[in-house]
C-alpha cells in the first residue's frame, strides 16, 4: 500500500470546554480535567490554528442505545448522587457504584463522551475530513448494559456502528494498558470489524484478552489479543506492532482506522506497568497515519494526568504533521510538567519481561491466524441508514454541523487561549483504595481530587499533594 510519510491531512478535533468540570469523585483516579489539560496544552503550541476544532453534540438517548440497552441507558439518565439510595438494586445490576461511581452530570459527560466519536465517524463518513481526533472518548470498557473499568457509554462501539454505514470493513487499534473488552464484545462474532489489542495480561484488569481468544462464529479470527507482560518499552513495542498491524492491514484490508490511544500504557502511569515513552506511543499513530486510511484517534485510560496531556498534545501534532519543541509553552498548567518542563519523557530503569522469544512466539501464533482469513472478507451491500446526525437542525447541543462554519460561529467554537484562568486551582491527587480498581497490584498513593466546582480546602490539598508527589518523582 502506498505511503506517504510526510502528508499533511485535514483533521477535525472534537472538544467541550465542560469536560475539565466533571469529577469522580475523592481520590479517584480517573480525571477527564486530562483533557482540559491536553487542550490547554496543545492550544498553547499554537496547534488549534492549523486543525478544524468543533464542539460535540450530546449523544442522544436514540443514538446511545444503537448499542446500550434501552433499561442501561434510562438508569444513567436518572441516577445522581442525591437519589442513589432509591436505585440500589439497579446500581448493582449495571456495575455501579464502586469503580464507575454516581457523580454529578455523569450522563452529560457520557453524552459529550460519545457525542464526540459519533460525529468523528460522520466526518469522515462524508469524507469531510481524513482525521478526526476525541480525546474525550476511548472508553472501552464499557458493555451493552453495565459499566466497567470507570467507563459507561462505550464511545467507540458507537462510532464504529457509525462508520460501518459507509464502510465495509472497520479496524480497531487499542493501545491502551488494559485490553480493549468492551469493544471486542461487541463485535467479537462479525468479519466486519477486526479488534486488535495490545494489552498487560495476567492477574490485571480485566482479565481477558487472552492470545487464543480470536473471536466466533462468523467474527472467528478477526479478533487479534496482544498479550503483553510488565515493563514493555518502546523499542519491544514497536517490533511487535509494526508487523501485526502490518499484516493485519495486508489481509484485512480495512478501509477506515480507529485507534485508541490509552496513555495508561506510559512508563510511570499510576494505574499500569508498560515503560514506553512520549515518542514511543505516538510512533503508533505516525504509523497507522501512513496508510491514507480515514482514521479516528480516540483517547482511553491514563493516570498520571501530566503524561496523558504530554502524549495526546504530541499525537496531536503527529497527526497533523507538524513538529513541536521539546520545550513545553507557557500553559495553564504549566507547574504541573516540573521540574523540566519538557514535552518528552524518559523511560525508567524497569526490567522489560517481553523476552525477543516471548514476543516472536506470539507474532508467529497470531500470523498463523492471520492466514486463515479470506484475502478481503465479502460483505453485502446495504442500503445505508441515515446519519446519526441530524444537520438540519439548528441547535448546537443537537447537532455538530458538517459544513464547515460561517467565521463567527468558529470563533465561538475555538476556544480562546485564555479560557482556562483559573486552573491553579487544580491539582492531580491520588486513587481510594486497592479493592477493585484496575491493575491490582499498586502501591497506595495520596488522596486528592481535581474539580474546580470542589470545595476550596480540597483544592488547596490536592495542589500541595500534586506538588509533592512531582516533586517526589523528581529526586
Amino acid at each position: 500500500m502506498a505511503t506517504q510519510p510526510h502528508s499533511r491531512k485535514r483533521v477535525c478535533y472534537y472538544y467541550d470546554s465542560d469536560i475539565g468540570n466533571y469529577y469522580y469523585g475523592q481520590g479517584h483516579p480517573m480525571k477527564p480535567h486530562r483533557i482540559r489539560m491536553t487542550h490547554n496544552l496543545l492550544l498553547n503550541y499554537g496547534l488549534y490554528r492549523k486543525m478544524e476544532i468543533y464542539r460535540p453534540h450530546k449523544a442522544t438517548a436514540e443514538e446511545m442505545t444503537k448499542f446500550h440497552s434501552d433499561d442501561y441507558i434510562r438508569f444513567l439518565r436518572s441516577i445522581r448522587p442525591d437519589n442513589m439510595s432509591e436505585y440500589n438494586k439497579q446500581m448493582q445490576r449495571f456495575n455501579v457504584g464502586e469503580d464507575c461511581p454516581v457523580f454529578d452530570g455523569l450522563y452529560e459527560f457520557c453524552q459529550l463522551s460519545a457525542g464526540g466519536s459519533v460525529a468523528a465517524a460522520v466526518k469522515l463518513n462524508k469524507q469531510a475530513s481524513e482525521i478526526c481526533i476525541n480525546w474525550g472518548g476511548g472508553l472501552h470498557h464499557a458493555k451493552k448494559s453495565e459499566a466497567s473499568g470507570f467507563c459507561y457509554v462505550n464511545d467507540i462501539v458507537l462510532g464504529i456502528l457509525e462508520l460501518l454505514k459507509y464502510h465495509q470493513r472497520v479496524l480497531y487499534i487499542d493501545i491502551d494498558v488494559h485490553h480493549g473488552d468492551g469493544v471486542e464484545e461487541a463485535f467479537y462474532t462479525t468479519d466486519r470489524v477486526m479488534t486488535v489489542s495490545f494489552h498487560k495480561y495476567g492477574e490485571y484488569f480485566p482479565g481477558t484478552g487472552d492470545l487464543r481468544d480470536i473471536g466466533a462464529g462468523k467474527g472467528k479470527y478477526y479478533a487479534v489479543n496482544i498479550p503483553l507482560r510488565d515493563g514493555m518499552d518502546d523499542e519491544s513495542y514497536e517490533s511487535i506492532f509494526v508487523p501485526i498491524i502490518s499484516k493485519v492491514m495486508e489481509t484485512f484490508q480495512p478501509s477506515a482506522v480507529v485507534l485508541q490511544c490509552g496513555a495508561d500504557s506510559l512508563t510511570g502511569d499510576r494505574l499500569g506497568c508498560f515503560n514506553l515513552t512520549v515518542k514511543g506511543h505516538g510512533k503508533c499513530v505516525e504509523f497507522v497515519k501512513k496508510y491514507n486510511l480515514p482514521f479516528m484517534m480516540v483517547g482511553g485510560g491514563g493516570y498520571t494526568i501530566r503524561n496523558v496531556s504530554r502524549a495526546w498534545t504530541y499525537e496531536t501534532s503527529v497527526a497533523l504533521g507538524v513538529e513541536i519543541a521539546n520545550e513545553l509553552p507557557y500553559n495553564d498548567y504549566f507547574e504541573y510538567f516540573g521540574p523540566d518542563f519538557k514535552l518528552h519523557i524518559s523511560p525508567s530503569n524497569m526490567a522489560n519481561q517481553n523476552t525477543p522469544e516471548y514476543l516472536e512466539k506470539i507474532k508467529t501464533r497470531l500470523f498463523e491466524n492471520l492466514r486463515m482469513l479470506p484475502h478481503a472478507p465479502g460483505v453485502q451491500v446495504q442500503a445505508i441508514p441515515e446519519d446519526a446526525i441530524n444537520e438540519e437542525s439548528d441547535n448546537e447541543d443537537k447537532v455538530d454541523k458538517d459544513e464547515r462554519l460561517p467565521q463567527k460561529d468558529i470563533d465561538k467554537r475555538i476556544v480562546p487561549e485564555n479560557e482556562f484562568s483559573d486552573s491553579e486551582d487544580e491539582g492531580e491527587g491520588g486513587r481510594r483504595d486497592n479493592r477493585s480498581y484496575k491493575g491490582r497490584k499498586r502501591p497506595r498513593l495520596d488522596k486528592g481530587g481535581d474539580n474546580k466546582d470542589a470545595s476550596d480546602e480540597k483544592l488547596k490539598d490536592d495542589v500541595k499533594s500534586e506538588k509533592a508527589s512531582v516533586e517526589q518523582e523528581s529526586r
